[in-house]
C-alpha cells in the first residue's frame, strides 16, 4: 500500500480534459471544479471616550488632569490574516457516466465538489460568517443608563459650578468613609468580612459613577471584518477611518488599504508527466484540479501588514486520471481536497 500526496504532480498524470456537460438523456454523476475567494479578516480596535457633565472642573476640583475633552471614537486598525473561501465553480461541471466501466464510488458533499472516491464521506466545514454576520455580533450593545447618587445639596444647587462643588465634596465624603471603615474607626462597622467586603464595593461603585461626571468615561472593544476579494493581477481598495473605522472612499479623513495579487496560472505543459509509458493510455472520467496561486499583499498607509501565497483553483488546469487506476482488483482510495480540488492522498 502507498500514500501519495499530489506534491508530487508528475505522478499518474496522463491527460488533461475540459469540462464536460450532460447529454440528453444521459445518466451520470456531476460534480464540480472549486473556485477560491481569498479571505481577509481585519482586527481592529474602537476606544470610545465620552466626556463628562463637570469636566470643565475636574482639575480644580479633583486634580485630575485627564479628563475627557470631548466625545468621540479612535479606531486602530491592529491586523489582518489571509486565508480563503472556496464555492462552487459552476462554469468548470464534469461527468462520470454510470456505464463508464469501472465502480462510480464518488464522494460529493453538499456543495457538489468532489471529496473522495472509495473513501467514507466528507463532511463541509461550516462556512465562514459574512460581514453582514459579524457586524451583527460584533454591534456594540447599549450601556445601560445609571442613576448618580445625588444628595440633596446637588439638586438644590443653582448652577453647574455650585453642582460640580457638592458633587466633589459627596466624592471626598465617600473617601473619608472607606478610609475610617478600613482603619476600624467607625462604630457600627459590619460584622464580618463579607459585609464588609459589600460596603467597600458599594462605596467603590457611588465614587466611580460620581467621578465619571468629571473626567468621563473611556469604552474599548475589539471588532472583526471580514472581506472576500476575488484572486485577479487589478489591486483592491479598502479604506479606514479613525473616527469611523471601515468606510467609503469618499471619506476624506479616511486611509487607503491596498491589496495586491501577482497570480500566477498552472502551466498545463508543466502538468503532464514525462515519464508516463503509456502516452495514449486511456483516460477515466474522474479528474481533479492541479491549483495555481497568488501571492497576497495588503499594505496600510503604504506599509505592508501582511504578505501571504495562496492556492487559488480556478487559476488551476483539471488533469483525468487513467482508467486503468478502477479497473484491478483492489480500488484506491482517493482524498481530495476540497479547497482547491487536487489529490490529497491516494491509498492503493
Amino acid at each position: 500500500m502507498k500514500r501519495l500526496f499530489i506534491l508530487l504532480i508528475g505522478f499518474l498524470l496522463v491527460g488533461l480534459t475540459q469540462a464536460q456537460v450532460l447529454q440528453d438523456n444521459e445518466s451520470a454523476l456531476v460534480y464540480y471544479s472549486p473556485k477560491t475567494s481569498v479571505r481577509l479578516d481585519f482586527t481592529y480596535t474602537v476606544e470610545h471616550f465620552e466626556r463628562g457633565q463637570y469636566a470643565e472642573f475636574a482639575e480644580s476640583l479633583l486634580g485630575a488632569s485627564d479628563a475627557v475633552k470631548e466625545t468621540g471614537s479612535v479606531c486602530t486598525l491592529q491586523e489582518v490574516k489571509i486565508g480563503t473561501t472556496t464555492t462552487t465553480d459552476f462554469e468548470r461541471p464534469h461527468k462520470v457516466s454510470t456505464d463508464a466501466g469501472f465502480p462510480v464510488l464518488l464522494t460529493i458533499n453538499d456543495k457538489g465538489l468532489l471529496t473522495g472516491y472509495n473513501v467514507r464521506s466528507f463532511g463541509s466545514k461550516p462556512a465562514p460568517k459574512h460581514d453582514k454576520e459579524c457586524e451583527k455580533e460584533n454591534k456594540p450593545k447599549k450601556p445601560r443608563t445609571l442613576v448618580a447618587p445625588y444628595p440633596e445639596s446637588v439638586l438644590n444647587a443653582a448652577n453647574p459650578s455650585a453642582q460640580a462643588h457638592e458633587i466633589a465634596k459627596q466624592i471626598f465624603h465617600l473617601r473619608e468613609t472607606r478610609m475610617y471603615l478600613l482603619n476600624g474607626e467607625v462604630e457600627n462597622a459590619p460584622a464580618d468580612g463579607e459585609a464588609m467586603r459589600l460596603v467597600l464595593e458599594e462605596l467603590d461603585k457611588q465614587e466611580r459613577e460620581l467621578t465619571h461626571l468629571f473626567v468621563g468615561k473611556r469604552f474599548k472593544r475589539v471588532e472583526h471584518k471580514s472581506v472576500l476579494v476575488e484572486p485577479n493581477d487589478a489591486g483592491e481598495l479598502l479604506f479606514f477611518s479613525e473616527e469611523n473605522g471601515f468606510t467609503q472612499s469618499d471619506n476624506i479623513d479616511a486611509d487607503t488599504i491596498e491589496v495586491r495579487m501577482i497570480c500566477e496560472p498552472t502551466i498545463r505543459s508543466m502538468v503532464v508527466d514525462p515519464k508516463a509509458k503509456k502516452k495514449n493510455a486511456e483516460l477515466s472520467q474522474i479528474v481533479y484540479n492541479v491549483p495555481g496561486h497568488c501571492t497576497v499583499e495588503v499594505l496600510y498607509k503604504g506599509q505592508k501588514m501582511a504578505s501571504r501565497a495562496v492556492p487559488v483553483a480556478q487559476l488551476g488546469v483539471d488533469v483525468a486520471l487513467p482508467k486503468s487506476m478502477f479497473t484491478g482488483k483492489e480500488l484506491p482510495k482517493i482524498v481530495f481536497s476540497e479547497k482547491t480540488g487536487n489529490i490529497e492522498s491516494i491509498n492503493q
